[in-house]
C-alpha cells in the first residue's frame, strides 16, 4: 500500500491529521503528553545536530549578581525576591539564535538572553530573548520555523525561499518580523539591548494567590544598534565582535546592568483582555499593565574557562522554584520539555550536576547512573520513593498551584487571530527614518525570494497591518498590493 506523498505521516507512517496545533485540555488547558506527534517532533527536532546546541548555537556568557530593590514578596513566595537588597549569584548567556558556532555576532537575527539564578530554593531559569514576542505561539510548528532558517538540503546555503515562505504563511510571526527586520533586529552589543522572558508567568504567593506575569530587562547602557551595511561589515572583519565586547567591558570594570520590571495582570484579566494574554506573539499594553521595578541584574565576572561554563551551561524554562509557575502558554507548554530534553542529549543525562549548573542549594533525589555520573551517585543511601528509611520525601506546600481548565482533549488553535493590529501599532510608533530603513531591510531580504507567490502573500500581511507598511514594501519590490487586501 502506498501513501500520497503529499499527505504528512509520522515517523512509522501514520496520516497526520494536524501539523498546526498541539492537543490539549480545552482551548487554553495545557498541552497533553498523548499527543505523540508533538512529542516526536520536538524529540527529533532536539537530536538533529551533534554536538552544538541546534539553536542558540553562538554565544558569550558572564557571571553576576541580581538585587532585589522593590519588595514584591505580596506576589510571589520566590525567597530570591523575598526581601530589598537580597543579593543571588547567576550566570547569563547570551546568543544569536539561527547561526552555527562559528557564525558572526553581528547578523540580524534575535538574540537569546538566558539567566540561571543560583537560589537558596534550587536554580531558577529564566530562557528569553531580546524580543517581548516570538515569531510562532505553539510549539508543533518551532522544529519547522528553525527548519527555514536553517541550509538547504541540497545547496547546504541559506533559504530565503524558506523563510519567507513560512512566514507569509504563517501570520501569526509578523509582529516578530517587523521587530527583526527594525533597526533592533541587530544590537550594536550584547549590553546596549532589553531582555524579555517574552511568555506569560504565574507567580504565586505565600496564601496561594496568584498573578501572571511578564519580565523585561531594560538596559541600563541604553538601546544602541547597528544598521544592516555596518552589521555586514563587521560580520567580515570580527564575526564574533559582541563575544569580544562582553569580554573586555567586563574585564576593564565596565560592568553591564539591567533593570527587571514585571508587568503584573490579575488572574480573572485573562478572560476578558482584548488579546490572548497566554499567546506569545502578543504584547501587553503598558498602559494596562504597568512596568513595576523588580531589581537590578549587574555582570561582574568573565568565565574562566568558555567550554566548561559557556558551552556546557544549560537552560530550561522548566527550571522552577516555589512562587514562580508556567502559564498555559502552548510555546512555553512545549518548551518545558524541549529545552531539557535537549541538555539530556546534547550534553548528558547528569548535565545538572555540572559546576555551571549545580544549585547551590542541596540536591537531593533519587535520579542515578547515567553517563557522565561524576559524583557519589548516592552513595549507599535509598535510592527509590516511598520507603520507609527516611529518605527524601515530597513537601506539599510546594505543590503547584491549580488552575481551571475545560473544553475537549483536541487539537486547537488559540481562539483570537488578531495578528495584525499590534504589527501595524508598531510600524506607526516608528519614526520615518526608523520605517525607511525597516522597509529597506524587508525589501533586500524579500528580493531574493524567488517565487512572486510568497512575496505577494507576505505583502498582503504588511498591507492589513498598515496600508502604507505593505504599499512601501510592494513599491520596494516592484510589485503591486493584491487586489483581495
Amino acid at each position: 500500500m502506498t501513501t500520497n506523498k503529499n499527505n504528512l505521516t509520522t515517523s512509522w507512517g501514520a496520516p497526520v491529521g494536524d501539523n498546526q496545533n498541539s492537543m490539549t485540555a480545552g482551548s487554553r488547558g495545557p498541552t497533553l503528553i498523548q499527543d505523540v506527534h508533538l512529542l516526536e517532533k520536538l524529540a527529533h527536532f532536539n537530536r538533529e545536530r551533534v554536538p552544538e546546541r541546534v539553536v542558540h548555537a553562538k554565544g558569550a556568557g558572564a557571571h553576576g549578581y541580581f538585587e532585589v530593590t522593590n519588595d514584591v514578596s505580596k506576589y510571589t513566595k520566590a525567597k530570591f525576591l523575598s526581601e530589598v537588597g537580597k543579593r543571588t549569584p547567576l550566570f547569563v548567556r547570551f546568543s544569536t539564535v539561527a547561526g552555527e558556532n562559528g557564525s558572526a555576532d553581528s547578523v540580524r537575527d534575535p538574540r537569546g538572553f538566558a539567566v540561571k539564578f543560583y537560589t537558596e530554593e534550587g536554580n531558577y531559569d529564566l530562557v528569553g530573548n531580546n524580543t517581548p514576542v516570538f515569531f510562532i505561539r505553539d510549539a508543533i510548528k518551532f522544529p519547522d520555523f528553525i527548519h527555514t532558517q536553517k541550509r538547504h538540503p541540497v545547496t547546504h546555503l541559506k533559504n530565503p525561499d524558506a523563510v519567507w515562505d513560512f512566514w507569509s504563511l504563517s501570520p501569526e510571526s509578523l509582529h516578530q518580523v517587523t521587530i527583526l527586520m527594525s533597526d533592533r533586529g541587530i544590537p550594536a552589543t550584547y549590553r546596549h539591548m532589553h531582555g524579555f522572558g517574552s511568555h506569560t508567568f504565574k507567580w504565586v504567593n505565600a496564601e496561594g494567590e496568584g498573578v501572571w506575569i511578564k519580565y523585561h530587562f531594560k538596559t541600563e547602557q541604553g538601546i544602541k544598534n547597528l544598521t544592516e551595511e555596518v552589521g555586514t561589515k563587521i560580520a567580515g572583519e570580527n564575526p564574533d565582535y559582541h563575544t569580544q565586547d562582553l569580554y573586555e567591558a567586563i574585564e576593564k570594570g565596565d560592568f553591564p546592568a539591567w533593570k527587571l520590571y514585571v508587568q503584573i495582570m490579575p488572574l480573572e484579566d485573562a478572560d476578558t483582555y482584548r488579546f490572548d494574554p497566554f499567546d506569545v506573539t502578543k504584547v501587553w499594553s503598558q498602559k494596562d499593565y504597568p512596568l513595576i521595578e523588580v531589581g537590578r541584574m549587574v555582570l561582574n565576572r568573565n568565565p574562566e574557562n568558555y567550554f566548561a561554563e559557556v558551552e556546557q551551561a544549560t537552560f530550561s524554562p522548566g527550571t522552577l522554584v516555589p512562587g514562580i509557575e508556567p502559564s498555559p502558554d502552548k510555546m512555553l507548554q512545549g518548551r518545558l520539555f524541549a529545552y531539557a530534553d535537549a541538555h539530556r542529549y546534547r550534553v548528558g543525562a547528569n548535565h545538572n550536576s555540572l559546576p555551571i549548573n549545580r544549585p547551590k542549594a542541596e540536591v537531593h533525589n533519587y535520579q542515578r547512573d547515567g553517563q557522565m555520573r561524576f559524583d557519589s551517585n548516592g552513595g549507599g543511601s535509598v535510592y527509590y520513593e516511598p520507603n520507609s528509611f527516611g529518605g527524601p520525601q515530597e513537601t506539599p506546600e510546594n505543590k503547584t498551584t491549580a488552575y481551571p481548565v475545560s473544553g475537549s482533549a483536541d487539537s486547537t488553535a488559540y481562539d483570537h487571530n488578531d495578528h495584525y493590529t499590534q504589527a501595524g501599532d508598531l510600524y506607526r510608533l516608528l519614526s520615518e527614518e526608523e520605517r525607511t530603513r525597516l522597509v529597506s531591510n524587508i525589501v533586500g531580504s524579500m528580493k531574493q525570494v524567488t517565487k512572486d507567490e510568497i512575496k505577494l502573500r507576505q505583502i498582503q500581511h504588511f498591507y492589513k497591518a498598515d496600508p502604507e507598511y505593505g504599499t512601501r514594501v510592494a513599491e520596494g519590490l516592484g510589485l503591486s498590493v493584491p487586489q483581495e487586501v
